[in-house]
């Protein structure tokens, strides 16, 4: 057993299949809450990073999440008589950085008429992703990059290109509506990379807006467009297709590892019925740990957290589309969460802000590709959970380190965090710990 702000902390690698790769690490958890000792565990954590491919990396964000989740513990005379321990998921998922998401840097990887994408940076694009993919990837993406010299003015190529990259990623997906990949698959590939050939747009609040619960909730904030990059195009398009290409895999991948979390935890909860379980997931860590409250065992956990998720704003909803049920609508229907779910949302997260405009320029729904909540295809992490009923969900912001929140069970609480998470992966602060662990003590 290790150890991480004081707390115990349980190691629990899944491989990209959703199986546990060591079948020492499960037994470890399953043992850890079964002692009857002075020790026993009232609380348990299970955690899950999202787009990292490093376990350095993982457990880095782990351990300046916990500091702050410990010392909030350690301040509330609720919790601070109960037992907590940490399961910290790592499974191999690639990492996306927000300059990964723009094409290339900096003026220096222009061409010569100062908006064409460097073909070198391109290449390099396809060299670093090799590994990303659940297909054997390294002659494709060689194949790819043989492709790129030419590419604007080639329709062969073009179609080739595209061809290649939609081998590589599964098609088995059962929501493929919410994020346009029905689309992926099916438009011709010419007119894929022709509709991602101009900068997508984003939305931008011109005021942080939203209220603490106690003072009512502010719904509007105002948002204007801007441009994400400058880069137009058919290599800029390939760019943002791999792109596309690499969220895509992380979301299919992300479900199976929460369809092996789901099966240690039901482990877990047959040697502990009673034990309390917080889910968090940051990123696609979040489709995780909510993939894993909708498997087949039943776990009711006590509270999920998902900070800056990546997936659809319309994951929770109710015929979002007047037809369609967003993916996890049963987490909400069916109260698969026995307390209260929070949601860390931001107009400063790229990383989520921009797949989802991607979204809209393959499904050809380009005027409204914001990627804020107006738009058919948005990120939970960027707006929140939206299209649920009246009663489901409240909106709020996230409050500072010392704010109380009044959360009830089974209710969504879409905090927004302009304020404090300044980016995708900065959801370490003390003002998340925060809302997380009034979730826990609701």
């Amino acid at each position: 057993m290790d150890t991480m702000a004081g707390l115990p902390f349980y190691s629990l690698e899944i491989d990209k299949n959703g199986d546990v790769y060591k079948s020492e690490q499960q037994a470890e958890v399953v043992t850890s809450v079964t002692q009857d000792d002075v020790s026993k565990l009232t609380d348990l954590f299970v955690v899950s990073h999202g787009w990292n491919n490093d376990m350095a990396d993982a457990r880095q964000l782990y351990s300046g999440l916990f500091a702050n989740i410990a010392a909030q513990i350690r301040a509330n005379a609720r919790l601070v008589e109960r037992r907590f321990a940490i399961v910290g998921i790592f499974w191999p998922s690639k990492k996306f950085t927000d300059a990964e998401l723009i094409p290339a840097g900096g003026v220096a990887s222009l061409d010569d008429n100062g908006q064409d994408l460097n073909a070198a940076v391109l290449k390099n694009k396809l060299k670093s992703l090799k590994g990303t993919f659940d297909q054997p990837d390294d002659a494709a993406l060689d194949r790819a990059q043989g492709l790129v010299d030419g590419i604007e003015d080639s329709p062969d190529k073009q179609r080739e290109f595209v061809e290649i990259i939609r081998s590589l990623v599964p098609r088995q997906s059962n929501d493929t509506v919410e994020d346009a990949s029905d689309r992926f698959f099916s438009r011709p590939a010419t007119d894929i990379l022709a509709a991602l050939a101009a900068p997508p747009m984003l939305a931008l609040a011109a005021n942080g807006g939203g209220g603490a619960y106690a003072q009512g909730l502010d719904d509007t904030t105002a948002r204007a467009p801007i441009f994400s990059d400058v880069f137009h195009g058919i290599k800029a398009a390939a760019w943002r297709l791999l792109n596309y290409a690499t969220y895509y895999q992380m979301k299919e991948r992300a479900g199976k590892v929460g369809g092996g979390i789901n099966g240690v935890l039901r482990l877990v909860q047959q040697s502990r019925p009673d034990l309390r379980i917080h889910l968090i997931g940051h990123s696609f860590g979040a489709r995780a740990v909510t993939a894993a409250v909708d498997g087949p065992a039943s776990l009711r956990p006590s509270s999920l957290s998902l900070l800056q998720g990546a997936f659809s704003h319309n994951g929770f909803a109710e015929k979002f589309d007047g037809q369609i049920d967003g993916f996890f609508r049963k987490v909400i229907s069916q109260s698969k969460v026995n307390g209260p779910i929070v949601v860390s949302h931001t107009i400063n997260d790229r990383a989520v802000g921009i797949a989802y405009p991607i979204a809209s320029r393959i499904a050809f729904d380009n005027l409204s590709a914001l990627g804020d909540e107006n738009d058919v295809y948005g990120g939970i992490g960027r707006n929140g959970a939206i299209k649920m009923r009246p009663g489901e969900f409240e909106k709020g912001v996230l409050l500072a380190e010392t704010g109380i929140y009044r959360l009830t069970a089974r209710k969504v609480y879409n905090l927004l965090a302009d304020a404090f998470v300044k980016s995708h992966g900065d959801v370490t602060g003390p003002q998340v710990a925060n809302a997380i662990v009034n979730a826990v003590g609701a």
